[in-house]
């Protein structure tokens, strides 16, 4: 179930290793910032509660130490202008990896020169390359020409909303030469709780295919079921966020746009926690537990893994 024939790309962005079969890196978890109702928003100019922001950054990267997950952050901004504010801000405040999230292409363009002109692509994911996009080639050129490092493809078919249809996108999306990127991450496209799982499908249907590291916004999944919140209250919600997450994370993928920063006290853990369980479940298979002094289940229980190793556990 665990091992994938097909060698698996590992690849750094920012000195964070994403990439490699399943279990043998933690996954990538990246936050959003600055989303519609973000309640550190005053308004969509630029104007934010910089203290309140700088501690939900200090408090993932707490997380990322005590648990062993690797995060990131990706800023949501509807202008070039309101993106360099919060790029500004960012590299002030943290050293880890970032992207900026713009749906429209053009504003996503500017910003991405801003980039440049401060010359960190090396800490910068392209957040993203997008089937909807209508010059893929072009963009690709633009970005070559920037020295974008490291990219997102979003793999998604309208007319064919099967694991296979993502795959198919994916493919379509390479041969225009977005597979000339250093780093080269797949989003598979999130649509629902329940369609959650043809993303993860379409996870392992890449990674043998391609190799390529793989994962998806799963939070969009979580929070798009309203319902959940009228069914069981706020603390039901979080039960499910937190499980749907840290199931996902086990299931072939290795980075997760997990939502709003607010909500790394519960998502750090339950990925952690996913994370062991899945390195258990890969030794069970392979006989084998990743070197990765990084993975969870070597920061917890080093002395279970000692009595796997030994062949303690048999007895």
């Amino acid at each position: 179930m665990f091992g994938l024939e097909a060698a698996q790309k590992v690849f750094q962005i920012g000195g964070i290793r994403i990439g490699g079969n399943p279990g043998d890196n933690p996954p990538v978890l990246i936050a959003s910032m600055f989303h519609n109702k973000d309640r550190i928003l005053t308004d969509r100019k630029g104007n934010f509660d910089r203290l309140r922001a700088k501690e939900l950054i200090e408090k993932q990267e707490e997380l990322t130490r005590s648990t062993g997950i690797p995060g990131m952050v990706a800023m949501v901004a509807n202008t070039p202008e309101e993106a360099q504010i919060y790029i500004d801000f960012f590299l002030e405040t943290s050293s880890m990896p970032f992207g900026i999230d713009m749906w429209e292409a053009g504003k996503r363009a500017k910003a991405t020169e801003y980039i440049a002109k401060l010359g960190v692509q090396d800490k910068f994911l392209y957040n993203s390359i997008t089937p909807w996009d209508k010059d893929i080639k072009g963009q690709v050129g633009r970005l070559k020409d920037l020295g974008i490092r490291h990219v997102v493809v979003q793999a998604f078919d309208d007319k064919d909303q099967t694991p296979a249809g993502r795959l198919r996108s994916l493919e379509s999306i390479l041969s225009q030469g977005a597979d000339s990127f250093d780093t080269v991450i797949v989003d598979t496209s999130v649509m629902n709780l329940p369609a959650t799982s043809l993303s993860l499908v379409a996870n392992r249907l890449i990674k043998e295919k391609f190799g390529l590291p793989c994962g998806g916004a799963y939070s969009n999944g979580t929070h798009m079921w309203k319902q959940s919140k009228d069914l069981w209250g706020i603390e039901g919600f979080r039960a499910m966020d937190a499980v749907a997450q840290g199931m996902s994370s086990v299931l072939w993928s290795d980075f997760n746009f997990y939502g709003p920063i607010v909500t790394a006290p519960r998502i750090f853990p339950a990925v952690a926690t996913s994370h062991i369980l899945l390195s258990t479940l890969v030794y069970a298979e392979t006989g084998t537990i990743a070197p990765n002094e990084d993975l969870p289940i070597r920061k917890f229980f080093p002395d279970f893994i000692q009595k796997l190793m030994s062949g303690e556990a048999r007895k």
